[in-house]
């Protein structure tokens, strides 16, 4: 099994595949690279095939199972963040998750902690980073847990709902999963693409 791939996820374990990708990936800081939007709007899209299709899910299932990996996944990465401390993200030496850990801080001195927890459940990586970083940091545990609630539900329903709507709207979807699918993956690597051409021009700027 492929962990970079959604449909890899999906075909292998279905429903199962959504709960522990979104897990991971909102828990635990070896999730960072996992395909959370991709997994999410391909999910959506397979509620939508035929029933002898290939993959085929249901979409209560999906839902219940994208917002409880989404849910626990965010509360757990806080707890741990909580009760390891900063050396939680100093262990590791993966830059990705070093960019993240300072995307997020910065989210937390621009937005403070209500729209920077909303936020990241949008931004790859960024959305593994900020749980653990709001424990370390002491945000107050009823104010993550309000807005985590409120940012999952928006990103992992939203999201899911958005590949229900787009094969829905597409007659015979099963025919143009492929393509559909490399366009996901494409446009879920935008928000990444992004930020590391931001911390390039940031990196360029400290140096002139």
């Amino acid at each position: 099994m492929n962990p970079l791939s959604a449909m890899s996820w999906l075909s292998s374990l279905g429903t199962a595949g959504v709960f522990l990708v979104l897990f991971a990936e909102t828990g635990l800081l070896i999730g960072f690279f996992l395909p959370g939007d991709s997994l999410l709007f391909t999910a959506g899209l397979f509620c939508t095939t035929s029933a002898t299709a290939t993959v085929h899910l249901s979409l209560p299932l999906v839902l219940v199972a994208a917002v409880a990996g989404a849910l626990l996944g965010a509360q757990t990465g806080f707890v741990l963040g909580r009760r390891g401390g900063r050396a939680l993200l100093a262990r590791t030496s993966n830059a990705h998750l070093h960019r993240g850990m300072t995307r997020a801080e910065e989210l937390f001195t621009r937005y403070g902690h209500a729209k920077a927890i909303v936020l990241a459940r949008f931004i790859p990586v960024v959305r593994t980073v900020l749980n653990p970083l709001a424990g370390i940091l002491d945000v107050p545990a009823r104010t993550f847990t309000l807005w985590q609630v409120l940012g999952g539900l928006l990103w992992s329903v939203g999201v899911t709902v958005a590949g229900y709507l787009l094969g829905a709207s597409i007659p015979g979807i099963d025919q143009y999963l492929l393509p559909i699918i490399a366009l996901v993956v494409v446009v879920s690597l935008i928000p990444l693409a992004l930020e590391v051409l931001r911390s390039r021009r940031q990196r360029r700027g400290a140096g002139s």
